[in-house]
């Protein structure tokens, strides 16, 4: 089943085509990466997904729904975490968490937090005040509020950004969990190609506002003729290159 397709998406800003045609899609359970160098295209995109850019031309549709004609539905099922993003310095953990909780409309709001918070192994930061977080800490709480309405679709910027090595390989043995027990679909963006490569099965390169080149990590490598996906990154960053 197809839970989020983008087709043909476009965005100028001025005279520049910061998105120029964009076209994916994302399976129930799959996780998909969408990757590319500083200024591809990548966060238009993902703010385009999101209903938080309104696209010049092209359509996103979600669990079958136009997003556009559909905008309430359709993001009541959708999250979005990024560790840049701000929560509320002056609450407490659990309180944010409540808010969200509430927000989405939830029929048992106490009893979901309670679910995230030991999902993301964050108890003891519970009653602690969003100012006093670590950068580490605050990229949990992110995804604990990213999870806390069970989303269909999940798309995350740098999911695991200033986690240590044994948080980060936690976080993504979750994520795959949840993708495999749950069918949630994710898209992921991410300059650690380790990362990507553990976790995608299906990756989209983006440059210059295009996707230049679709397929599992080692396709890509294959096509690029290259060793692995670092070096597609750099080919594509630094030479603009295609595959052959």
């Amino acid at each position: 089943m197809v839970i989020l397709e983008a087709v043909s998406l476009v965005k100028r800003f001025g005279d520049v085509r910061a998105v120029d045609g964009i076209s994916l899609t994302v399976g129930q359970g799959e996780i998909a990466g969408l990757l590319g160098p500083n200024g591809a295209g990548k966060s238009t995109t993902l703010h385009m997904l999101l209903g938080l850019v309104t696209p010049d031309s092209g359509e996103v549709r979600m669990f079958g729904l136009d997003l556009a004609k559909n905008r309430t539905e359709v993001l009541s099922q959708v999250n979005f975490s990024a560790s840049y993003l701000g929560l509320p310095g002056v609450l407490h953990v659990r309180e944010v968490l409540n808010a969200f909780a509430r927000l989405y409309g939830l029929r048992h709001p106490r009893k979901r937090v309670e679910e995230v918070i030991d999902l993301l192994e964050i108890g003891p930061l519970a009653r602690r005040k969003v100012v006093e977080l670590s950068s580490g800490q605050h990229t949990r709480v992110q995804l604990a509020k990213a999870l806390i309405n069970e989303p269909r679709l999940l798309i995350l910027d740098e999911p695991t950004a200033a986690l240590d090595p044994d948080a980060g390989d936690r976080i993504r043995a979750m994520l795959v969990r949840i993708a495999r027990e749950s069918g949630t679909a994710l898209l992921i963006t991410s300059h650690n190609m380790r990362e990507v490569e553990r976790m995608c099965e299906r990756i989209h390169f983006v440059s210059a506002g295009r996707i230049v080149a679709t397929g599992t990590a080692a396709e890509l490598a294959s096509d690029f003729g290259v060793d692995d996906l670092e070096e597609v990154f750099l080919k594509v960053a630094r030479e603009g290159a295609v595959p052959a």
